[in-house]
């Protein structure tokens, strides 16, 4: 896709062409917002370990992805060494940081904390873009997104307003009509679209991007393990045997990911509406299911005995994840890796083993079984590549 011929208003707004992949400073320092975002993620499930805790969890995510998502892409026209764009990173670093702030009382006194500081991100950045490029078609792209990002945001402020019970069902729906606008091409009949061939994207800052805030969720786990051990003070057996388990957990999703997605895959399907998939949807599964195995980790540190919620996190973030895996490669290189719902189903069956055992099971009877299959799966994920299998080790056989 040709980039537009014009330049835009603002001298020095627009990247360089020889310079689109590069991720600037300025977006690695908006990035720090969202290490303690993921930590109030975790935390707002560890602290509501239940369907209704997983399900506010997962709608809080969702928005606070999309405020990273849209920013990430945004950076992909925008020059990071621009004072202007220096400038809106900060701005809507500091509405970032108003949401994360929020996060453990969302569904409570800080609703309309927080989804005001994301309604805002959402009106902020695509204003911005509109001026930095008028008469251009990333400002007619951004007039687009602006119109669905109002509509999806009245919902959201009128879930904030409305009593906590209504809330969440206000929100999904709000989240519903931010995650379909993309893929309704930002179309309003009679008003605006915004085609996915008109988004001239970069696929390798796109690619940089998601692999840095994919290590920000992995990094979540150290800080999570670290605060546990630091709390339970003297480490006994039993914990330093979890704490080796975790990392070894750790180390294989660091693993699987890196040998899927990692600096030298190279091909696959670049045009935007596969990007969009990859990394707007697929990516967001990813990082969810790297936030609940972070979760995970500091649940098995904490208990002697497997309990339903810590069967159902344990096995429920590595399936996460190898959803967003499915959808990566399907999107990427039209692929339905087999090898990963194999895996899926082994970890179902563990998941279904350990809840159905008649009596108590210690921890590692669960954590064993799973990390046995992720690092299968890493072992032949790696192994698929270094043949020259395809990309990211993703032939069409696994």
């Amino acid at each position: 896709m040709a980039a537009d011929s014009t330049a835009p208003p603002w001298r020095g707004i627009a990247r360089h062409p020889d310079r689109r992949s590069e991720v600037g400073p300025v977006e690695l320092f908006f990035d720090l917002v969202y290490v303690f975002a993921v930590i109030q993620l975790s935390h707002l499930l560890i602290d509501h370990l239940s369907w209704q805790g997983f399900a506010q969890t997962a709608i809080v995510f969702a928005a606070v992805w999309w405020g990273w998502n849209y920013t990430a892409w945004a950076m992909n026209w925008l020059n990071p060494s621009n004072t202007l764009v220096q400038l809106l990173n900060a701005v809507l670093m500091l509405a970032s940081l108003g949401m994360a702030v929020a996060i453990p009382y969302a569904f409570g006194d800080s609703g309309l904390l927080f989804a005001g500081c994301f309604v805002f991100m959402g009106v902020v950045r695509p204003l911005f873009m509109i001026a930095a490029f008028r008469g251009r078609t990333t400002a007619a792209n951004y007039t687009a997104l602006l119109a669905w990002s109002a509509l999806a945001g009245v919902l959201w402020i009128a879930g904030a307003l409305l009593p906590p019970e209504v809330r969440p069902w206000v929100w999904l729906a709000a989240v519903a009509v931010d995650y379909a606008a993309p893929l309704l091409n930002f179309r309003i009949p009679g008003l605006v679209s915004a085609p996915m061939e008109r988004w001239d994207t970069d696929p390798g800052h796109l690619a940089e991007r998601n692999r840095l805030v994919f290590i920000i969720a992995l990094g979540e786990s150290i800080l999570l393990m670290g605060g546990a051990l630091a709390e339970e003070g003297a480490a006994g057996a039993g914990v330093l045997l979890a704490l080796v388990l975790g990392f070894a957990a750790l180390t294989v999703l660091w693993w699987n990911y890196f040998a899927l997605a990692g600096h030298d895959v190279t091909g696959g399907e670049g045009g935007t509406g596969a990007l969009r998939f990859a990394f707007a949807y697929a990516h967001a599964l990813m990082v969810f299911g790297a936030i609940l195995v972070a979760v995970s980790m500091e649940l098995r540190l904490t208990h002697d005995h497997l309990t339903p919620a810590v069967v159902l996190v344990t096995v429920g973030g590595p399936l996460v994840y190898l959803a967003g895996n499915l959808l990566f490669l399907r999107s990427r290189f039209g692929r339905i890796a087999r090898s990963r719902l194999v895996a899926a189903a082994l970890l179902a069956a563990i998941g279904a083993a350990a809840l159905l055992w008649p009596g108590p099971l210690p921890v590692a009877a669960a954590t064993l079984p799973v990390l046995l299959v992720m690092a299968s799966l890493a072992v032949l994920t790696a192994r698929s590549r270094a043949a020259g299998g395809g990309p990211a080790g993703a032939p069409a056989r696994s």
